[in-house]
């Protein structure tokens, strides 16, 4: 038995800011909720400027959401993943990226 997950619509604007650099800025952010970690904003890869993201070669694997793509913006490494084929409860989420607290989000 696997972790539950909890993906519900975050409410809200959201501005994502690698200090000087606005990455995106969204209305349709989704909460997720896995039971025994903190709650995580994700956003959808539409609503990210593409053009300041680099794809990584790093790979990580969560046994309830699958492997996990990274990006990084600049120097900034891996500061941005993305689940590009989550696996059940966690369908939601493809097409969305999360970031890391070097990534600021701002309530907008």
């Amino acid at each position: 038995m696997g972790l539950p997950i909890v993906i519900t619509p975050a409410g809200g604007r959201y501005r994502l800011r690698l200090n000087d650099l606005i990455l995106g800025e969204t209305s349709t952010a989704l909460l997720v909720e896995e039971g025994g970690h903190p709650s995580k904003l994700y956003f959808p890869r539409a609503d990210f400027n593409m053009a300041l993201l680099t794809r990584s070669t790093r790979r990580s694997k969560c046994p309830w959401k699958g492997e996990a793509s990274y990006y990084s913006v600049g120097d900034a490494q891996n500061v941005i993943w993305s689940y590009e084929r989550p696996k059940g409860a966690a369908a939601a989420i493809a097409g969305h990226m999360a970031v890391y607290p070097e990534v600021t989000v701002e309530e907008v």
